[in-house]
């Protein structure tokens, strides 16, 4: 009985100390920066070096490559292969987008097509570049390609790099660096302006749909709202998180002007009011440890009700993800296994999954809350506890039949099934050592959820 007080205790405590967690999905990747579905059961999981390889539902990595384009890029630092989006049509067109350096270190946007008779490959001689885009230094190549509710695909490209964006890059209309880009991949050749973008009639590049980033490295569309959610990263001080409603663009984020809400080389800029200032702000001049943000995505999945409509983000350097409320209001995990998270994924079933660039794992995000209860109010029980192959339910009152669901720590459900009578063994000779939550229901829609130790 001590070791069982022990193990609810600390469980209490570490836990459910914080509502964000992780749970390991798949291991053995390496320099991860992406993480995509295409409306399929499968992940495509972006490397830096190169190479985009499928992850299953079944956590197992496909031996072979979807695609290998090593040859064709240059790596280190922050280039390589950065960015992979499926267009809305891919189940019957079969186009991609990849983002990457090449080997002169300036950005391609390039389309691929999937192999006609294998799905789990690409034809790598489909390639179509679309843009080509010169870097002035090796850093802050942004690399995120998505696909908005309006079928366009949007593009974020860093300043070029160097400290305070030298030569004011962002604020340049007539530049592409330091913007959020959108074109029309479905007309012209290679590719349409979109009419509304804001310099399609007026002088600035036409693929411009939003000026004044730093690095945008990661950003995503929220698939209720259609808002648009950017994390870009600051230089000294500050980690900013924008949104703004899809619309026409034109927007002005601040950089080099200002570094978050912050002022920082004002001289010649456009007025203050004519600029969109961030939805909220992290410090990372503050000793927390902070450095670098990796922006996500708004959660819309059905596992975890506490997580629906936040925002969740992380940080490269505090190992830490953090989750916005509507008010702007951020809470924050622990610090978390595997830390350097560099990207964000979810699958069709909007499942929220991060990447760790430190230890080449995808950890499922979850709620540690999911269950906690007061132990002293519970209905039924279970025994014995610690349990081994198998467990019963007691009863004071004995009202049974009752519904009875056993969850791991992540949440995630494991056994379901009706229970008609306290004598009743409930079989768990498959599961592994470790705690678990069951959860019960009797007919009265009274329901108990009691702490399990399988040892």
């Amino acid at each position: 009985m001590k070791y069982l007080y022990f193990l609810i205790t600390l469980f209490s405590l570490s836990g459910f100390s914080q509502t964000i967690g992780i749970q390991s999905f798949a291991t053995g990747f390496s320099s991860i920066v992406e993480i995509v579905n295409a409306g399929d059961d499968r992940l495509f999981v972006v490397q830096q070096t190169g190479v985009i390889k499928i992850l299953n539902a079944n956590q197992v990595t496909n031996p072979s490559a979807f695609l290998n384009i090593s040859a064709l890029i240059s790596t280190g630092g922050e280039r390589g292969l950065l960015g992979l989006a499926f267009h809305p049509n891919y189940a019957t067109n079969g186009y991609f987008y990849v983002n990457y350096t090449n080997t002169a270190g300036n950005t391609v946007i390039a389309r691929y097509s999937v192999n006609t008779s294998n799905p789990n490959l690409a034809n790598t001689a489909s390639a179509t570049i679309l843009l080509t885009i010169s870097q002035p230094f090796a850093n802050h190549n942004g690399g995120t390609l998505r696909f908005g509710p309006d079928g366009y695909l949007y593009i974020g490209m860093g300043d070029g790099g160097g400290q305070d964006d030298p030569g004011n890059r962002a604020q340049n209309k007539d530049l592409l660096l330091g913007k959020i880009l959108r074109i029309d991949v479905d007309n012209g050749a290679p590719y349409a302006i979109p009419p509304t973008n804001p310099y399609a009639a007026a002088d600035g590049a036409d693929e411009i749909w939003a000026t004044g980033m730093r690095n945008p490295w990661k950003f995503s569309f929220d698939t209720v709202d259609g808002n648009l959610w950017i994390g870009d990263v600051g230089q000294f001080n500050v980690e900013e998180i924008n949104k703004v409603p899809v619309g026409d663009g034109g927007y002005n984020f601040g950089w080099r002007c200002y570094e978050g809400n912050d002022a920082h080389i004002t001289e010649g800029c456009e007025p203050q009011n004519t600029m969109t200032f961030p939805f909220v702000t992290y410090s990372s001049a503050d000793g927390s440890g902070n450095c670098s943000i990796t922006g996500g995505y708004v959660y819309r999945g059905s596992a975890y009700p506490n997580f629906v409509g936040k925002y969740f983000f992380a940080d490269y350097c505090s190992d830490k993800i953090g989750m916005v409320a509507d008010n702007g209001t951020i809470s924050y995990s622990g610090v978390l296994t595997g830390g350097s998270f560099t990207t964000f994924g979810v699958n069709a079933a909007n499942d929220l999954f991060v990447g760790s660039q430190g230890n080449g794992v995808i950890y499922k995000v979850v709620d540690t809350s999911l269950g906690v209860d007061d132990v002293s109010k519970n209905t039924f029980s279970v025994y014995p506890n610690p349990a081994s192959g198998s467990f019963s339910i007691h009863s004071e009152n004995a009202r049974f039949p009752l519904q009875l669901t056993v969850f791991d720590i992540s949440g995630k459900k494991l056994l379901e099934k009706t229970i008609g009578s306290g004598n009743e063994n409930i079989n768990i000779s498959g599961f592994s050592t470790g705690l678990y939550l069951v959860n019960t229901k009797d007919d009265m829609g009274m329901q108990s959820v009691s702490r399990l130790v399988i040892q």
